[in-house]
């Protein structure tokens, strides 16, 4: 989410960031993240990754250049070219190139489509057609190929490999090849050393904090052992045009509770209001719910890992975001997981998210952020309408992002101060706000530092 003076930042414009947050007298910051909607390829079980493979380790980050203070790592560009391959073959070996190393993993969807002109072939009579994510993780090797099955060929037969979509985590260069069949053509061969497969989580610190639905306990402020139902600028965030008053219990006992435990899990509940209410001038007639740690000391993290076990909000116009904030304030920001139920690209049952956001206090400087097909990527299904685990592992050289245990996505630290975690559901939107859920329902939250 954005927070500008808290959160992450807005996916509005398909943007894959979190949310605005205002503080009291400053300008609001808002964010305009740059979406690039993206699934990768599927995983394959992976063993925990070794240091020099960038998995988050004191060790390797030695061997990192540092970052500058408020600025990150260029992006790096990725293209595909023209290929030719031999009359007879059987397979088409595609490459796909990045421009330079890149900071944080790259997600990039590769397409088959039929040729055009006189001499096209088409899939199912002469290739077998593909639809999916090459991924390009800190570390790799800038070239990797894509695979083609080819089932017949002919002089001159062309067809196309594209990016359907923008690159998540890259820009985008040559997005479109032709690949023909040439007579005499040296036979194509596949690129596949040196990557690294996907990390599955395994916490690393000592465990702080162990949630305990039964005894959860929040308040306005909150505390030692207590979840804030408050921003530190208060119950509202205009600066992302959210509708949504962030209510509590105790402070707004006319609207339905924004908390609960029901069925041994803490119930974050959004709703439309049946009578307004009326905050800092102005009427809001949506309730949102937030609970942080901003004043919860066994939940605040330089290094170490968060985890929550829980089913988002599906409902079109809400916003449910898992993410973390900066002890000292906003910048910096990790979001761990946001769904942009405002946004009529967003698919709740498909589609994951992650982004960082850096800058000076109030002042966003810089954002890196992953919108991917989790499904396609992945194979996780239902991604808002059943439990899922969502983690995170901040470490000095390395932040990782795992679902259900497997890694999603990576990218350079550039903090190196404690942060509080932030679940909220947040509205944004003049509906009727009916359909799926309006609840975020948490069964698990854990907290480890390494320091």
């Amino acid at each position: 989410m954005l927070l500008l003076s808290g959160c992450g930042g807005d996916g509005s414009s398909q943007s894959s960031t979190g949310v605005v947050v205002v503080t009291p007298g400053t300008d609001a910051v808002v964010a305009t993240p740059t979406p690039t909607p993206t699934p990768t390829p599927a995983p394959t079980p992976t063993p925990t990754p070794t240091p020099e493979a960038g998995q988050g380790t004191e060790a390797s980050s030695s061997a990192l250049e540092p970052i500058a203070q408020y600025t990150y790592p260029a992006m790096a560009t990725v293209s595909i070219g023209d290929v030719n391959y031999p009359l007879g073959a059987t397979q088409v070996d595609i490459p796909v190139r990045l421009s330079q190393a890149t900071p944080n993993t790259v997600h990039v969807r590769v397409k088959t489509s039929n040729g055009t002109g006189t001499n096209y072939v088409y899939s199912g009579g002469y290739f077998q057609a593909v639809d999916k994510y090459v991924v390009f993780r800190p570390g790799d090797p800038l070239v990797q190929t894509v695979s083609v099955k080819i089932t017949k060929t002919k002089e001159g037969g062309q067809f196309k490999l594209m990016f359907p979509e923008a690159p998540s985590g890259a820009n985008a260069g040559t997005s479109s090849a032709n690949i023909t069949s040439v007579s005499g053509a040296a036979a194509t061969t596949p690129i596949t050393a040196g990557f690294r497969l996907p990390r599955t989580f395994k916490p690393s610190g000592t465990l702080a904090y162990d949630m305990n639905p039964a005894t959860v306990r929040w308040s306005d402020k909150g505390g030692a052992g207590v979840f804030s139902t408050s921003f530190t600028h208060g119950r509202a965030q205009t600066g992302n045009a959210e509708n949504g008053l962030y209510l509590d219990n105790t402070l707004h006992p006319a609207a339905e509770a924004p908390f609960s435990v029901k069925d041994n899990k803490l119930v974050i509940h959004s709703q439309k209001l049946a009578t307004p209410i009326t905050y800092g001038g102005v009427s809001y007639g949506y309730g949102a719910g937030v609970l942080n740690g901003r004043n919860m000391p066994e939940t605040q993290v330089t290094y170490g890992q968060y985890e929550w076990t829980a089913t988002m909000a599906n409902r079109s116009g809400s916003w449910p975001a898992l993410w973390l904030i900066g002890v000292r304030g906003w910048p910096p920001e990790i979001d761990v997981y946001e769904g942009f139920g405002y946004n009529g690209s967003w698919n709740f049952d498909r589609n994951l998210s992650a982004n960082i956001h850096g800058g000076p206090i109030n002042q966003r400087k810089f954002t890196r952020s992953m919108w991917i097909d989790g499904t396609l990527a992945y194979g996780i299904n239902n991604v808002a309408s059943m439990p899922h685990r969502y983690a995170v592992d901040i470490q000095a050289d390395y932040i990782t992002w795992f679902v259900d245990g497997i890694e999603t996505y990576q990218a350079r630290n550039p903090f190196s101060e404690a942060f509080y975690p932030v679940m909220n559901v947040a509205v944004k939107t003049t509906s009727a706000y009916t359909g799926g859920t309006g609840d975020m329902a948490i069964s698990s939250f854990k907290v480890w530092k390494n320091r």
